[in-house]
């Protein structure tokens, strides 16, 4: 099972304090100000990593992993669209019905 750091365990949960008028997250030792725009990513170069069910709940993971087919698939899609616009839609048309 993949984990993260105990350190970031507040950051993944967002868990913020309030005090006067200031939001703060505590991050190890540290309390920080808490910006809403901030982002995390994190990645890892496992190629199937497990995680808790904790953090799959806090968090969204994605998947980047390609396949070749998926590569073939995808350009095949762009070459039909420049080619035969209307034989891409019937495909698209196709795939929404199932």
């Amino acid at each position: 099972t993949t984990s993260i750091d105990p350190a970031l365990a507040s950051l993944v949960s967002r868990t913020l304090d309030r005090r006067d008028g200031c939001v703060t997250l505590k991050v190890g030792d540290k309390e920080v100000e808490y910006n809403t725009n901030f982002r995390l990513y994190l990645q890892t170069e496992l190629a199937n990593p497990h995680f808790k069910p904790e953090i799959q709940a806090q968090t969204t993971i994605v998947n980047f992993a390609v396949t070749e087919i998926g590569l073939e698939e995808q350009l095949m899609a762009l070459a039909v669209k420049a080619e035969r616009p209307a034989l891409e839609q019937q495909r698209l048309d196709l795939i929404e019905q199932q």
